[in-house]
């Protein structure tokens, strides 16, 4: 019982149309206020993140709906951002996340601010996290608020680039 309605409100929350409140830089905090798969540090970093990822098509098609979009080749409403985009996880694995809907997120790869950029930050914190010069909840709470700010406080500036992807 308790399957069927874990299945019926997931079939919910991934067929749910919403308007999303994003520019493609950072996810909408209603529809992505990220999740946590664990906690526990060794679990964390003694796990190879391939290992866990498992999102499937279905579920980053309903993504791209949720914020407004038909799929991955619209535009993110309200914004001049045209592919290339990634579902990426709130919470990057490497840092503990999960891979539900609640942690995934549609993100641009142009402007001035792109996947490319949070990959380079997610890199970084996670290897902090391995060698243990931060803690779990240090790494995802970089994650779980202004991630720009985070990349900023890491790298020393904002990313240069001219704004087209790498």
């Amino acid at each position: 019982m308790h399957r069927i309605l874990a299945a019926l409100a997931l079939a919910c929350a991934l067929s749910t149309p919403a308007h999303a409140a994003s520019d493609g830089t950072e996810p909408d905090p209603v529809l992505t206020p990220g999740a946590v798969r664990t906690t526990d540090r060794a679990e964390i970093v003694g796990v190879n993140t391939a290992t866990v990822r498992n999102v499937t098509g279905a579920e980053k098609l309903a993504v791209y709906r949720r914020y407004g979009m038909k799929g991955p080749h619209d535009a993110i409403p309200g914004t001049d951002h045209m592919a290339p985009f990634e579902i990426d996880h709130r919470v990057p694995l490497c840092a503990g996340g999960a891979n539900d809907v609640t942690n995934l997120w549609v993100e641009a790869g142009d402007g001035p601010w792109t996947f490319h950029d949070k990959d380079r930050l997610e890199d970084r914190v996670c290897q902090k996290l391995k060698k243990g010069l931060i803690t779990v909840e240090q790494a995802q709470a970089v994650f779980l608020g202004d991630w720009k700010a985070g990349y900023v406080a890491e790298f020393g500036g904002a990313p240069q680039h001219d704004g087209a992807g790498r």
